[in-house]
C-alpha cells in the first residue's frame, strides 16, 4: 500500500511539474496582446502620448510616420513626440487582428486608429490603419518594435 501511495504521489508531482513548464496556448498570448494594446491606448490618455509611445517601445523600436519617415529607438521616439504640439491631441485605436507566434515571443496587430487634433472649430480627425509588431521582453512584458 505504501509503495502504491508513493508511486501515485510521484506521478502527481511529475504531472504538476510538467504542467508548470507548459507555455500558455496561443489564445492566452492573444489575450496578453489585447491587454497590452488596451493599456497602451489608456496610457496615452492618462500620461500623455509621448510617454506612452516611449514606455511601450522596445529599445530598438521604429516608428513609421508621415512621408515614410522612420524614427528609430526609444529616445528618438520620446524626442519626436515631445517636439509635437499634442496639448489638444488624442489617439484612439483597437486591434481588429492579433496574431502571435507559436513560441509566444513575437506578435503583430492591426486595426483602425483615429487621431483627433485641435479643439472647437479647428478640430481635425485623421483616420487610418495601424500595424504594430510586438516582441516579448526578457521580463515577460511586451514592447513594440514597429509601429
Amino acid at each position: 500500500m505504501k509503495t502504491r501511495t508513493l508511486y501515485l504521489a510521484f506521478v502527481a508531482a511529475v504531472c504538476l511539474a510538467t504542467m508548470a513548464l507548459i507555455k500558455p496556448a496561443p489564445k492566452d498570448y492573444e489575450r496578453e496582446i489585447y491587454a497590452v494594446e488596451s493599456a497602451f491606448q489608456k496610457m496615452t490618455v492618462e500620461k500623455g502620448i509621448a510617454e506612452a509611445f516611449w514606455f511601450y517601445a522596445d529599445d530598438n523600436a521604429v516608428l513609421k510616420r508621415q512621408n515614410d519617415t522612420l524614427i528609430k529607438g526609444r529616445v528618438a521616439i520620446l524626442k519626436y513626440y515631445a517636439e509635437q504640439d499634442l496639448k489638444n491631441a488624442s489617439v484612439q485605436w483597437s486591434p481588429d487582428v492579433v496574431s502571435v507566434s507559436q513560441s509566444g515571443d513575437m506578435a503583430y496587430t492591426y486595426g483602425k486608429y483615429v487621431w483627433t487634433i485641435g479643439s472647437g472649430s479647428s478640430k481635425k480627425e485623421i483616420k487610418g490603419v495601424f500595424h504594430t509588431v510586438w516582441k516579448r521582453q526578457n521580463d515577460g512584458s511586451w514592447k513594440y518594435v514597429w509601429d
